[in-house]
């Protein structure tokens, strides 16, 4: 059967699978088609991920959004389609010009969009529970207990009652990052320590130096090795003098566009945080997968995934020319940040700038177009 003759129910039930964490196979296995089928329906009908949300009343459902997409295909007004999903036509107007107009609509990108719209900033247990940091803050001031002696301590008097439980590595985040002014001040004087940061405790890390659920290259989509579908990047680290430095670096197989990434610690956490960060900028299309050497520096690959919906796919150890796109780019930016220069003065507006130089040179394998032409091409088609 052709992809365009395929039913829209079936690709329907595809990207729900997608949407509840599914791979491209299993989703495809659900569907009843072939994983390129799948991977054309993301091209055209965008990704999203389903999260468990209280949505205030009156706000539009993936339902509701999917009842537009056939009303925009039916040819109804706007009052037409609002009178059968029980919205005002104003809202459905709006819903519709947001996110394309009527020729671009798609329900899977304009629900992704609002939910991240919709996203908030989690509050903190100091915040929800300002009493209980005041009790931690007295026995550290006047017992000089550590942030483990308390949080145990908490657990033993009052083993039924959560609201009492907190855990010392939650205690010394809200010491380091969250206390302010001369109370930061007298809580770190209080610490063994004396230290003025949190020494990173690397437990990302399984024993025997593996990474808890590695994904292997040889999983990943066989669509990937031909560079004929966007949005599969290769990443890694370049290590500055005496190892004490580096740069996260990222590029785009299909077109070369590669960017810097500002890392100021190899630990896991920081490195998903900011791959997060700077990945979760780019359109959904143009992020389908990451492949990354074994470095540890990744083994909080899944925070990564939940975060961005990228899976992450591993090569195998001491073969770079399974990601040799990344080690071509890389060898490029050693033209600017060149072997044993400390890097970490570099600030990240620095690192676009070299990001942009590069990505503004012709390319004898892009026919001498430039990566960020090509680039901004599918930008444009996916907009």
């Amino acid at each position: 059967m052709s992809f365009w003759k395929i039913p829209y129910g079936v690709v329907r039930v595809a990207l729900v699978e997608l949407a509840r964490g599914a791979t491209i196979d299993e989703a495809a296995v659900v569907a009843g088609v072939s994983p390129r089928s799948v991977d054309r329906f993301v091209c055209e009908h965008g990704r999203m991920t389903l999260r468990e949300s209280t949505q205030r009343p009156g706000v539009l459902t993936w339902e509701d959004r999917e009842e537009i997409r056939v009303g925009i295909e039916r040819d109804e007004s706007n009052s037409e389609i609002g009178d059968r999903i029980g919205k005002h036509r104003g809202s459905v107007w709006r819903e519709i010009e947001r996110n394309g107009g009527r020729d671009a609509y798609r329900a899977c990108r304009a629900h992704d969009r609002a939910q991240q719209c919709a996203r908030r900033q989690r509050v903190t247990w100091v915040e929800k529970r300002p009493w209980l940091f005041k009790e931690v803050v007295g026995h550290m001031k006047t017992g000089k207990w550590s942030p483990e002696q308390v949080a145990n301590r908490f657990r033993k008097e009052h083993p039924d009652d959560p609201q009492w439980w907190v855990s010392h590595e939650t205690i010394y985040q809200a010491i380091y990052v969250q206390a302010k002014g001369g109370l930061r001040k007298e809580l770190v004087a209080c610490l063994r320590s004396g230290r003025i940061r949190r020494k990173p405790q690397r437990r990302e890390v399984t024993t025997r130096g593996k990474i808890v659920d590695m994904v292997m290259i040889s999983d990943r989509p066989a669509d990937v090795e031909d560079r004929a579908i966007p949005g599969n990047w290769e990443g890694d680290l370049i290590i500055g003098k005496g190892g004490k430095s580096q740069v996260g670096t990222v590029v785009e197989r299909t077109t070369r566009y590669g960017h810097l990434i500002k890392v100021d610690t190899k630990t896991a956490a920081h490195v998903a945080e900011r791959l997060s960060n700077e990945m979760g900028r780019l359109p959904a299309l143009l992020t389908k997968t990451l492949t990354w050497d074994q470095g540890k520096e990744l083994a909080a690959h899944a925070s990564f995934t939940i975060e961005t919906g990228i899976p992450v796919y591993f090569c195998d150890p001491h073969s770079p020319w399974q990601r040799g796109t990344n080690e071509n780019w890389n060898g490029l930016v050693r033209q600017f940040l060149p072997k044993g220069t400390d890097l970490s003065g570099y600030t990240q507006d620095e690192l676009d700038e070299i990001s942009r130089l590069l990505n503004s040179r012709p390319r004898k394998t892009l026919d001498w177009d430039t990566p960020a032409e090509r680039f901004n091409l599918l930008v444009a088609a996916t907009a």
